[in-house]
């Protein structure tokens, strides 16, 4: 087991020797998340110099937590907000095209209940695929109740009234977030895990670097850059108040916080919940959100949920309610 480690050892090692250069840096990323990753690429593809540090593993949190959707910005259109669907849809396309191994088309069936619900959704549905335009993966259908039933078996037959079918996208989180940072790297951007910005650096007030420590070795390095950028998502606050604290002077200076810590929760049941290929949508449950079931590698995920909690944990567990609730939406 030694020997077959010692060659990624012996990576790092080299990056770490890579990191301890002298060499000022146009663009220091702290986070290796989604967006930190993206930023990393971006910068480095239009030529710039680029360091990003994260203190766990890439994609440790939210950016592989997800409900696996690439989502063409629909729930947006029921807000009116034609142009962030535009976006969300140019997005969407773009990984589609991007990365076919990693992303692909998914259709979602939405049974209806209720004799208005179909013609209702159905309607906002075939305004997106106008939208949409090309970059559309699949019209919108009307089912009836025998059409619903087989493209979801195991829906709930009672009542039910017929359905709507209408397409997203589906992508690997985790895997493309590695794939950003590999394409980053071979741009000639540093990545490094396991490596934790330790403190911001400053020069005339100014943010000018960082020191960061090398979780696996404590070594510290110290990192001169004309830009930090903060994309370390729900923790982002942390590391603006090391910033407020060092540059304030004799009267330390207070930031308000940027964000509100929630946890949305999604769970893992067993490929016959669905009983076929098609993603399930519950456009509206009892607090209001949108509720998914959607296959994934040979199982559903159920969720997903919006809960405020006060601490920051790296492995946050579920509250008893949120089971309890998505348990009964699916159910229902």
């Amino acid at each position: 087991m030694a020997t077959q480690n010692q060659p990624l050892l012996t990576h790092r090692a080299e990056l770490m020797a890579r990191l301890a250069e002298p060499c000022r840096y146009d663009i220091a990323v702290v986070g290796g998340g989604a967006t930190g990753l993206g930023i990393a690429l971006d910068a480095a593809a239009r030529g710039l110099r680029v360091v990003l540090v994260e203190s766990h593993d890439f994609a440790k949190g939210t950016s592989s937590r997800s409900t696996k959707l690439v989502h063409g910005g629909v729930r947006y259109l029921a807000q009116g907000n034609v142009a962030l669907v535009r976006e969300a849809l140019q997005e969407r396309t773009l990984i589609l095209n991007n990365a076919p191994h990693l992303a692909q088309p998914l259709s979602f069936v939405m049974p209806a209940y209720h004799w208005w619900e179909a013609p209702f959704y159905g309607i906002g549905l075939k305004m997106y695929d106008v939208l949409a335009g090309r970059a559309g993966l699949g019209r919108t259908e009307f089912l009836s109740c025998k059409e619903t039933l087989t493209q979801l078996p195991m829906v709930q037959s009672a009542g039910l009234k017929g359905g709507v079918k209408y397409w997203d996208g589906q992508f690997n989180d985790a895997r493309f977030a590695l794939a950003l940072a590999r394409t980053a790297a071979l741009h000639g951007a540093l990545l490094l895990n396991y490596c934790r910005a330790k403190s911001l650096l400053h020069e005339a007030g100014r943010v000018a670097g960082l020191l960061c420590e090398d979780q696996l070795t404590g070594q510290v390095t110290k990192i001169e850059c004309g830009c930090v950028v903060n994309a370390t998502g729900v923790w982002v606050d942390e590391l603006r108040g090391q910033d407020a604290h060092a540059i304030g002077g004799e009267v330390e200076r207070q930031t308000q916080p940027m964000v509100a810590p929630s946890q949305g929760v999604h769970m893992v049941v067993d490929r016959e919940f669905l009983g076929g290929d098609c993603a399930l949508m519950v456009p509206k449950t009892a607090d209001g959100r949108v509720l998914f079931a959607v296959p994934w590698l040979g199982k559903v995920i159920l969720g997903t949920t919006d809960t405020p909690r006060q601490d920051l944990s790296r492995e946050p567990e579920p509250f008893a309610e949120e089971v309890e609730f998505i348990l009964s939406e699916s159910a229902g």
